[in-house]
């Protein structure tokens, strides 16, 4: 094989992954506050937002699958596989973390600039403000914002490339839908966004809406498995932890801002 008989090529890599793991593992030394806080928010909000907006995605996509297999070999075990929906997910990840590492790169380079050295300070502020105002608003201590609708430009795109995609099965398929829907404007995708180019780092921002995006996880594959009338019979009990976890999330993030001033 061509990696047995090339020990340069061997070594480039051995070098190129130690290189990525030690700036990984330097990453998480010094933002692991934040991934946390990222989690719980993905984990937070998935259950008490992200389900009534993906949910029907995730459930269409299920049944799709379902129906794909001949009954005669249908079992438990290909149910919950194919209710895990891998390749969905993974391009979901995959937009979030390139778009965390975008903003993140964008904030970065304005911090260079000295009249903008407060910028990452102050989008982690935002973004535990937004998480603030959510879990107030779910504890009935501040009323629902009149935000006023705003077009999004990319939305037209989102539906238009998504539809085709939503209609058949398959891995690529499956993980193309992911890469598209993980454009849609989401208000606790904001909160994450503002969290991840607070970081000014491309990696930390990167990292930072993977962690939320696989807090997102859980819930949804809990909706593929159980459908949308079970799961909401298990969210009611949830219900008041949510904003609560969802205070310790914002307080996380207005520490992080206090400590970058």
């Amino acid at each position: 094989m061509l990696l047995d008989s090339d020990p340069l090529l061997l070594e480039l890599l051995a070098a190129g992954y130690a290189h990525c793991a030690s700036a990984v593992s330097g990453v998480v030394s010094t933002q692991g506050g934040l991934f946390g806080g990222m989690f719980l928010a993905g984990l937070v909000g998935s259950a008490a937002h992200c389900v009534g907006m993906c949910g029907p995605f995730v459930l269409q996509q299920a049944a799709d699958r379902a129906q794909s297999v001949p009954a005669a070999r249908m079992s438990e075990f290909t149910r919950i596989s194919g209710a895990l929906l891998l390749p969905y997910h993974l391009g979901r990840l995959t937009t979030y973390a390139a778009l965390g590492a975008g903003v993140a790169a964008l904030t970065g380079s304005l911090a260079q600039l000295s009249w903008f050295g407060w910028l990452p300070s102050l989008l982690l502020a935002l973004a535990a403000l937004l998480f603030l105002a959510v879990a107030l608003e779910r504890l009935g201590l501040l009323r629902r914002l009149p935000v006023p609708a705003v077009a999004v430009p990319w939305s037209g795109w989102v539906s238009r490339t998504a539809a085709p995609l939503l209609r058949g099965g398959g891995a690529l398929r499956g993980y193309l839908l992911g890469l598209v829907l993980g454009f849609i404007p989401c208000g606790l995708l904001y909160g994450a966004f503002a969290a991840a180019a607070g970081t000014a780092d491309p990696l930390a921002g990167g990292l930072a809406l993977l962690t939320f995006g696989l807090g997102t996880v859980p819930a949804l594959i809990g909706v593929a498995l159980a459908g949308g009338l079970a799961w909401r019979r298990w969210q009611a009990p949830l219900t008041p932890v949510l904003p609560l976890l969802m205070l310790v999330n914002a307080g996380m993030l207005g520490y992080l801002a206090w400590s970058m001033a």
